[in-house]
């Protein structure tokens, strides 16, 4: 689904892991590239805003950092 710009940030890559999700519903781990751009979007959203962004398609920011910290992510 491309984004709009009334979209909330990270949409795109919110529609794209629930279609992967939807797809692939017995076989989950086939869609972790789509989670990691999800989180990667989010993270980069809360760089730049602070971390004082907001969008329905992320989890709260210390979940992103969290996630990206534990998935072997760089952080910068």
């Amino acid at each position: 689904m491309p984004q709009t710009s009334t979209d909330p940030p990270c949409q795109a890559e919110a529609c794209a892991l629930q279609s992967c999700l939807n797809t692939n519903t017995y076989s989950p781990e086939k869609c972790d590239d789509r989670l990691r751009r999800l989180y990667r979007c989010c993270w980069d959203m809360y760089k730049e805003t602070d971390g004082r962004g907001e969008s329905t398609a992320c989890p709260m920011p210390n979940v992103v950092r969290r996630w990206l910290k534990g998935h072997g992510e760089d952080m910068d």
